[in-house]
């Protein structure tokens, strides 16, 4: 059974890997590249951004009223989504050394590039940072959270999990208790030992 879920598991590594060329080969496609983390279009493809960029007036015009009575409820999740980005930077900056695992980087997590659009106006670009913040935030946490897990108990769940962490394929079976302590301390080994 392991043999089977090892190879069914490094398929997956395998097709995730080929999504990620497909995706780099967009940036062939859409006729941009990256410069330091900054995305520089071609200048043809930023002036034909500009040309269809839906105007500020229009698109508030346009929106529906749901979207904008709901947007300070939105928006006001920039609070505790700060104090979770202090807080588990806190936390990883005081106990991952202690530990011996490595910190998370933040950076590899919030990406907010959207703003770079062209065809985006002011208040889309606003929003978009504003999701790539939030999603990137709680991805950050996440890997925190999972590095966590894996240092303190490497054990899976009885019941399915839905959105299991990428970790959490490497945890040790529910229930299996043979040389249990042995295979935790790997696990921690591996998660030191990664760079």
């Amino acid at each position: 059974m392991d043999r089977e879920i090892r190879a069914l598991l490094s398929r997956l590594r395998a097709l995730e890997e080929e999504w990620e060329r497909k995706a780099e080969a967009r940036q062939t496609e859409f006729r941009y590249r990256l410069e330091r983390r900054r995305v520089v279009f071609e200048q043809a493809i930023a002036e034909r951004h500009r040309e269809v960029r839906t105007g500020m007036m229009r698109f508030l015009r346009e929106s529906p009223l749901s979207a904008l009575f709901t947007a300070p409820v939105l928006y006001a999740l920039v609070v505790p989504l700060g104090f979770l980005d202090l807080a588990v930077s806190l936390y990883q900056w005081i106990c991952f050394p202690a530990w011996g695992v490595p910190r998370v980087r933040r950076g590899d997590y919030l990406v907010i590039d959207r703003h770079y659009l062209g065809y985006l106006n002011p208040v889309q670009k606003l929003n978009c940072s504003y999701c790539g913040y939030a999603t990137g935030m709680i991805a950050f946490a996440r890997e925190v959270a999972a590095r966590t897990e894996q240092y303190w108990c490497p054990v899976k769940h009885a019941a399915r999990t839905q959105g299991a962490h990428d970790r959490y394929r490497d945890f040790l079976e529910y229930g299996d208790a043979g040389d249990f302590e042995a295979r935790a301390e790997a696990l921690r080994q591996k998660l030191r030992d990664q760079k």
